[in-house]
């Protein structure tokens, strides 16, 4: 209100100003008097003039006393001397006559304000639509990219390790192509379809598919692309976009991250015209997914990796009806990305996808194909005929560890200690049954902090694991603590990371899995906090036990620690002649494969581990 007050009082201002101006100018003209030159001639001889100034074309003067009409000033045309003198003989009245030049004068006004016009359409306009101000003609059009079928260039042979999905889309592929005969029972495509999945996993690519597949025009957006500083913009650019995708119906309209727009709607204590803008768009976005029809041949998909901050009004049946969900791929998705991807490089005859596939667990399919894209740059870089093995796997280290930065200096005792602790992680790790297979072995430093690594290959992709599995884990992660304190008697450091990863494992085992017989099979996990508009809302108090389960808990957690503690230090002392020995060569080559390590025997067992 205060704002606009002040506005006010600024336009009452300029108000007043222009009405003086105004007035300046009428008294102005009214107090100069017109006149002939040969009137001027009478007036200088009669000695009625005060003063003149002289122009080239025209005279002003200051009469001595005002006309009988009250003008004090005059303005006449001046006339050359001689022709006056011969005219005033003859008793003639005559003045100077201004030739006309309308087109002059007209272009004198046009083009200054042509040359502007020109500078705010082409330099300022898109100055400001840089900056991402977008046009003023253009502040309510959507900014929807439209590709037609064969601009996507990617159908489904381009997207692997996502059978499921595929298999889901796949309808509304033969629902765009074929309407008729899919809709013959009465069935009806589902209004929108939201995929759901991590970062990475191949959302966007799997909408474009879709769209090159049934070869459909295919509208892509951003959902903060709906999003300006002026409430009700958002609003029609969800009207325009919905109104070009009806004109080119059949089509495809993908809204991607739908969580910049689709935030759960609640109150901002904070105020600001931000929500109300946001809230407004959703709203827009909900009405007109209520009143398209899907007969006509719209499709809307969307994506999210933050479904559970969504509005539950997007996710009703009616609007969202389907929800696919992406997730990252097992072992043999990976395999048949990776072969998606190897086939744009030159590959060598030693590179089986299945061993890559192996030692990448957990990867989307945006990391699978910059891990192709490094091994073929670091095969690139060695002047290499093709993509070997040993580029892959430097290729996922780098990725995993970081770069190498084998000019970071290390005083030999630390680089001594870092040899031990990264065997330690490995020998324990070898010894204990259940654990990944040890892949390599460095003590080059790598990315921030890194002193070393130690990497894993698991055999198998898992799904559960038993509570012998996780306390094996956290022994390995131990491992690298005990052989420091085993060999340098002392403490370091290095073993930062590792705790945190074991204190993790331990406190979801006692209170999340039910795996401390003293506590019982009781979740003791603390709530989570909840979204409520753009403000992140606690949903209750962050623990709901008494300070005795508290206690409790504590002692479960360290006792579990401890333990993973000590069952790698009998595993080091067992196997002490060979850890010394295998950090000798360790230290001497910086680098061992898992098949340069010794095969140990668990001191829990007489099993081998190779």
């Amino acid at each position: 209100m205060e704002k606009k007050t002040q506005i006010n009082v600024w336009y009452f201002l300029v108000a007043i100003w222009a009405i003086v101006l105004l007035q300046n100018w009428w008294s102005d003209n009214q107090a100069v008097e017109t006149i002939p030159y040969s009137e001027f001639q009478d007036l200088l001889r009669n000695n009625l003039i005060a003063e003149i100034g002289i122009a080239d074309r025209y005279i002003r003067g200051t009469l001595k006393s005002p006309t009988l009409e009250g003008a004090s000033r005059i303005y006449t045309l001046r006339v050359e001397p001689d022709l006056a003198r011969d005219l005033e003989k003859y008793n003639i009245t005559f003045t100077g006559i201004v030739e006309s030049k309308f087109i002059a004068t007209l272009l004198s006004w046009v083009v200054p304000i042509g040359v502007f016009f020109f500078l705010w359409m082409f330099v300022i306009r898109r100055f400001a639509e840089k900056q991402g101000m977008g046009g003023f003609m253009s502040v309510g059009k959507s900014k929807a990219k439209v590709y037609m079928e064969k601009d996507t260039e990617v159908t489904f042979d381009d997207v692997a390790g996502v059978d499921e999905a595929k298999a889901e889309l796949q309808e509304v592929v033969q629902f765009l192509t074929n309407a008729d005969s899919y809709g013959r029972l009465g069935a009806r495509i589902p209004k929108g379809v939201l995929l759901v999945g991590p970062p990475g996993t191949g959302k966007t690519l799997l909408a474009r598919a879709v769209a090159g597949q049934a070869g459909v025009p295919f509208f892509s957006i951003n959902g903060s692309e709906f999003v300006e500083m002026f409430v009700g913009v958002g609003a029609a650019r969800v009207r325009d976009l919905f109104e070009q995708a009806r004109k080119t119906a059949p089509c495809i309209v993908f809204i991607d991250e739908l969580d910049a727009l689709g935030r759960a709607r609640g109150i901002n204590p904070q105020g600001g015209g931000g929500s109300d803008e946001k809230e407004q768009t959703l709203n827009q976005l909900l009405s007109e997914m209520d009143g398209f029809d899907p007969s006509e041949g719209v499709v809307l998909l969307a994506a999210t990796n933050r479904p559970e901050i969504l509005d539950p009004a997007l996710l009703r049946a009616g609007r969202f009806d389907r929800q696919i969900l992406v997730d990252r791929p097992d072992r043999k998705g990976r395999e048949a990305i990776l072969r998606v991807h190897m086939k744009k490089v030159k590959i060598g005859a030693d590179t089986p996808p299945d061993q890559i596939a192996a030692l990448t667990p957990g990867f989307t399919g945006a990391d699978l194909a910059n891990i192709v894209n490094e091994a073929a740059i670091l095969a690139t870089r060695r002047n290499g005929d093709s993509v070997t093995m040993e580029d892959f796997t430097r290729a996922i280290e780098r990725i995993v560890a970081g770069l190498e930065k084998k000019s970071r200096l290390i005083i030999p005792h630390e680089r001594e200690i870092v040899a031990y602790h990264e065997l330690g992680h490995a020998f324990v790790a070898r010894a204990l049954p259940g654990t990944d297979v040890v892949h390599k072995v460095s003590i080059i430093p790598h990315g921030i902090g890194a002193l070393g690594y130690t990497i894993q290959r698991p055999t198998e992709d898992r799904y559960l694991m038993t509570a012998a599995e996780l306390k094996n884990k956290m022994a390995v992660l131990m491992g690298g603590r005990a052989a420091e304190v085993l060999v340098f008697d002392e403490l370091s450091t290095g073993a930062a990371d590792d705790l945190d990863k074991a204190t993790d494992i331990a406190r979801n085992m006692v209170t999340r899995y039910g795996m401390d017989e003293t506590l019982g099979q009781v979740t003791y996990a603390e709530q989570q906090s909840a979204f409520l508009g753009n403000i992140q809302m606690p949903t209750g108090s962050n623990r709901q036990y008494s300070d005795d389960t508290a206690r409790k808990i504590d002692h479960a957690i360290r006792g579990l620690i401890n333990d993973a503690f000590d069952r790698a230090a009998a595993v080091l002392n067992q196997h002490r002649d060979a850890l010394d020995s295998t950090a000798l060569l360790l230290l001497e080559k910086e680098t061992l494969s898992g098949e340069e390590l010794p095969v140990l025997k668990s001191p829990e067992g007489p099993q081998d581990k190779p």
